[in-house]
């Protein structure tokens, strides 16, 4: 659904939409940051959703919270955010140069930023986890990235 949505988005517009690479993803969540989540170490309520935060009963309109220091909103919970990659459970072999890792179990893809009602743990930076990439459901969504022309 995410690539049907990005394939329409970008016939719309005329420029070409797609989702992260996992690379991407972490490095613009990251900010960065060199701790578990963008502003630190720490779990801080009222910085995101998810079942430890205080709040994490359903999902935040975007924008909710700070944005990190790179402008982006909600990397932190809220949702599971798919990304271009395939599943690998290691990173020995991935491609150095950012782009998406196209091979490994690709029946699965990965998910990073964790969501509500889910553990803290599981929003950290560093954290990832292999779905089922015809999985659907409301713990799921998806980061855009406008390539530049």
């Amino acid at each position: 659904d995410a690539h049907d949505y990005l394939a329409w988005l970008s016939v719309q517009t005329g420029h070409r939409y797609r989702l992260p690479s996992e690379a991407e993803w972490e490095y613009l969540a990251r900010a960065g940051a060199a701790g578990n989540y963008w502003w630190g170490d720490r779990l801080i309520e009222g910085l995101a959703v998810c079942g430890e935060c205080g709040n994490g009963d359903m999902t935040a309109p975007v924008g909710s919270f700070p944005p990190n220091p790179f402008g982006l909103y909600d990397v932190h919970g809220n949702v599971w955010e798919w990304t271009e990659d395939c599943w690998n459970g290691s990173y020995a072999g991935a491609p150095t140069d950012g782009s998406a890792w196209t091979i490994g179990e690709c029946d699965k893809r990965v998910v990073r930023g964790g969501s509500w009602g889910r553990p803290a743990e599981e929003m950290r930076l560093a954290f990832r986890e292999g779905d089922d990439r015809q999985l659907r459901s409301g713990k799921r969504g998806f980061r855009v990235v406008r390539e530049l022309d």
